[in-house]
């Protein structure tokens, strides 16, 4: 065991020793960094081992040692004759130091003197050198400075456009050569100022010449709306006497004068003062736009200028187009308004083909359709203030001249003729206004009195302005009377004057002869049928106007009505359109008389009845009167007997005018003498009142069948008073036990009495009995009676009742 304990130790002891070999091998053969993990090892092994690895290194310490010390053994001889050598060489190093010290003193001294030439030479080629490069610089500056000088020349003689380019060659060619000095980066600083500055100047130029063409807008207009003028006056000559044969004439005069043709002399002249009229370029100078332009398109900034042109242009439109207050007052006012607006758009076209897209068609179409609209606004608004025909043909006048020259810039101006005839009516309207006055006078002083004619001259002089044909009348001897008033001629010619006055308007619209004749007629349809017609009937309803001078009035309309077909071939000769035609329109005017007459009628029926209700306020009846006069009312009287001389007078009248007259007077008379007896404010009424008023019917109905007015059948006339007579037979045979019997009854001899009317006046009559006992015969011979009546005020009420409730 023992044996066996020892064999197991040295075992050990021997793999220990191994290990601690390897570890000693690593340490020598490996980095001193990487020693750590290698040392860790002999901590990890066997308790004690590290004594043993610490006994094994120093071990293997003195054995390097021993042979280090056997190595320096080995060599210690040769180092010691290397010493003993280095101390025999150190003499003659010495020696040689001295030598090369001397040989370095002797050389300085002489090269002294070449050292100071050599530095000369140096600094004069230095110098030399300088001089060239500054003689090359200041060759390269040369142009760079020449080029500046030129440029504050050329803005010092606003000569812009140039001064650009020299800027442009200055920044592209000439600074970047010499761009390190300091001069050129001062002069590269100041070129932006400069171009700033040129833009400020031009842009101060471009608004200059916009309030200059502002101002010189109306000139420019003026100029090119006189030469559109002269233009068209030209051709016009042309074509009038290319067109004039030997036997032409003109269609139609104006006032009395008719159109010459013009001569070759005359259109010579025409051709000289066309040729004198200057042009925009003549009065505006555009070279600032252009400069401009230029100037703005060269600095890459055309799209701002552009704009701020447009812009300025727009604000400057809205200007124009903006009218005086007082325009519409003077044609002056309207032909300085369009001279404006014509200069402004003669200029835009002149920049528009003098430019490359400084404005565009687009911008002056969208410029003119904006001040399109703008000014038929205007013109719209201010013709109708105008109530002077005359300056509203003057204005169309210029609005035609307006439109042409316009429209030989390129410009639609359809619109503008539209608004022509809107205009054309506010010119019809102020004609109408006109014409208006006219009537008025002449119907204020007319006479409305057959014309009286003394001689065959006299009578001539009125056919001539009247077409008055009437066989009867010429077989007559002079003097004598022709039946209208003096009125009717003279309005006659008015209106043929009215049509001349239209006419006017008509010129110049390029309408044809069929549209033209479509014109005067619808304008003659409004003065017959609006304005004369207004007349009349303003005439028949004034106060002054009797019973006489409406008979004439109706006279003088039938004349007029028979003279529409000569208007009608008058405007047929005047337009060449015949009367046949499809789309001819008809005058109205006899509609217009025969309302006007019908007018009259009706007046003639209101005055009579107003003459009727005068004669009634005179009535004075005493209503509690015992018994009645035994004769008719005065005031009766007197309305009966001026019926019979009115009715006289109406002998020149249709027959059915004076039969309706009579049957309406009668009908007013009958319904006024009814509201007479059924007055609120008549309380009371005696049997001797009835009575009475029972006489006045009667001569009432002796005057109807007297026939008053011939023509009317049987008893026509009479039936006018049939109501109150039954009423009145009712209340004076005292018949009611009949009227309650038949009533409701087609046969009723009482059928036109109605029970309130008969219960209102009973009830009159019934108070009046109970005052002045005007019963008290019947209370004395049987009460009875009375009890009768009180019957038959219970059984027309009960009627009343029910027709209300029926109702």
């Amino acid at each position: 065991m023992l044996t066996y304990t020892t064999i197991m130790a040295d075992s050990e002891t021997l793999e220990c020793v191994t290990e601690h070999e390897r570890i000693l091998q690593e340490i020598e053969s490996t980095d001193t960094a990487c020693v750590g993990p290698t040392l860790r090892s002999v901590y990890d092994d066997q308790p004690y081992a590290h004594k043993r690895f610490m006994e094994k290194l120093d071990a293997r310490i003195r054995n390097h040692d021993r042979e280090i010390e056997k190595m320096c053994n080995f060599h210690h001889q040769g180092f010691v004759d290397a010493i003993t050598e280095l101390l025999k060489v150190r003499a003659d190093a010495e020696k040689l130091m001295g030598q090369v010290t001397d040989t370095n003193r002797r050389l300085q001294e002489a090269g002294k003197e070449v050292t100071a030439r050599t530095e000369e030479v140096v600094c004069c080629r230095l110098q030399q050198r300088n001089m060239a490069t500054t003689v090359e610089r200041l060759q390269l500056c040369l142009p760079v400075l020449e080029m500046y000088s030129k440029l504050k020349e050329q803005l010092q003689t606003k000569r812009y456009y140039a001064a650009l380019k020299t800027m442009e060659q200055l920044e592209n060619v000439y600074i970047p050569r010499v761009g390190q000095y300091r001069f050129c980066q001062i002069m590269a600083e100041n070129l932006p100022r400069l171009r700033d500055q040129i833009k400020e100047i031009s842009m101060s130029d471009l608004k200059d010449f916009l309030e200059s063409i502002r101002k010189h807008s109306d000139k420019v207009g003026e100029a090119a709306m006189k030469q559109a003028q002269q233009h068209r006056t030209f051709n016009s000559a042309v074509a009038r006497q290319g067109s004039a044969g030997p036997y032409s004439r003109p269609l139609f005069t104006l006032n009395g004068r008719g159109r010459e043709a013009l001569n070759g002399q005359a259109l010579d002249d025409m051709v000289e003062e066309e040729e004198e009229v200057l042009t925009a370029q003549d009065l505006v100078d555009f070279s600032p736009v252009y400069r401009c332009l230029h100037i703005y398109t060269i600095l890459g900034d055309r799209e701002t200028f552009e704009n701020y042109y447009r812009k300025q242009r727009k604000k400057q439109a809205r200007l124009v187009l903006q009218p005086q207050a007082s325009m519409h007052e003077t044609v002056e006012g309207y032909r300085r308004y369009f001279n404006q607006i014509v200069g402004f758009f003669v200029v835009e076209d002149h920049i528009l083909h003098a430019t490359q897209g400084l404005v565009t068609r687009a911008f002056t179409e969208e410029l003119w359709n904006m001040a399109l609209s703008k000014i038929i606004a205007v013109l719209r608004t201010h013709s109708s203030y105008c109530d002077d025909p005359d300056l509203v043909l003057e204005l169309k006048n210029l609005i035609v001249i307006f439109a042409d020259t316009l429209q030989g810039y390129g410009f639609p101006v359809n619109r503008l003729f539209d608004l022509l005839f809107e205009i054309r009516d506010q010119y019809n309207e102020t004609l109408l206004k006109k014409w208006s006055l006219v009537f008025r006078e002449i119907f204020e002083l007319d006479n409305y009195s057959p014309i009286p004619v003394e001689t065959e001259e006299e009578y001539k002089l009125v056919v001539s302005r009247f077409p008055f044909h009437d066989a009867e009348i010429e077989k007559q001897d002079f003097p004598k009377k022709l039946p209208m008033s003096q009125s009717v001629p003279q309005i006659y010619t008015q209106v043929k004057e009215f049509i001349y006055a239209s006419l006017k308007f008509s010129e110049s619209l390029h309408r044809s002869s069929t549209e033209i004749d479509d014109m005067l007629r619808k304008s003659t349809n409004l003065l017959l049928t609006r304005t004369l017609s207004g007349c009349l009937q303003n005439l028949i309803k004034k106060p002054h106007i009797g019973l006489t001078e409406l008979v004439q009035i109706i006279i003088n309309t039938t004349h007029l009505e028979q003279a529409c077909r000569y208007l009608e071939d008058f405007i047929t000769n005047i337009t060449t359109v015949s009367p046949e035609a499809v789309h001819t329109t008809r005058l109205y005017g006899l509609s217009t008389f025969k309302d006007a007459r019908h007018a009259a009628e009706g007046e003639i029926y209101t005055k009579l009845n107003q003459k009727i209700d005068e004669f009634i306020q005179l009535a004075d009846y005493e209503w509690c009167m015992a018994e009645s006069d035994g004769r008719a009312s005065g005031y009766l009287m007197d309305l009966i007997n001026f019926l019979r001389s009115t009715f006289q007078v109406f002998t020149h009248l249709p027959g059915k005018v004076a039969q309706t007259a009579c049957m309406s007077a009668c009908k007013h008379l009958s319904t006024s003498l009814l509201q007479m007896l059924m007055d609120s404010e008549l309380k009371q009424i005696s049997m001797g009142a009835v009575q009475q008023f029972n006489l006045d019917v009667i001569q009432c109905e002796l005057f109807a069948s007297s026939e008053p007015v011939p023509g009317f059948q049987g008893d026509t006339l009479q039936l006018a008073f049939i109501d109150l007579r039954q009423l009145l037979d009712l209340f004076m045979v005292w018949d009611w036990s009949t009227y309650l019997a038949d009533y409701g009854q087609p046969t009723s001899k009482y059928l036109r009495v109605n029970p309130t009317t008969a219960l209102a006046l009973l009830e009159k009559m019934k108070d009046t009995s109970k005052k002045n006992n005007i019963f008290s015969q019947f209370r004395k011979n049987d009460r009875d009676k009375q009890k009768l009546i009180e019957t038959v005020v219970k059984q027309l009420r009960s009627l009343v009742n029910g027709m209300s409730l029926h109702s």
